[in-house]
């Protein structure tokens, strides 16, 4: 991974720490799984988050959001097992 992609991943990581303890609360949390060439990060959903009927709600109000925040030059973010209710 190069030096750049390294300095996203740290941040993006700072920023899940940010919500992360909400998560581990309910018995779920979020992985890093991939960040592309072109800037979109893919997460995925462990634990409870993953079949949580609350998990989209979850990931636009929280999870995207801190990301956006912290790493403005992200460009998209998906998460690979959101299940959508």
């Amino acid at each position: 991974m190069s030096k750049r992609m390294t300095d996203l991943a740290q941040r993006i990581e700072a920023s899940l720490d940010s919500i992360r303890p909400y998560l581990e609360a309910d018995g779920g949390n979020v992985k890093l799984s991939q960040i592309t060439d072109d800037h979109i990060v893919k997460l995925e959903f462990v634990g409870a988050c993953g079949t949580c009927p609350m998990s989209t709600m979850t990931f636009k109000a929280g999870v995207e959001e801190a990301i956006k925040k912290a790493v403005p030059e992200i460009k998209g973010i998906e998460v690979i097992n959101l299940t959508v209710n």
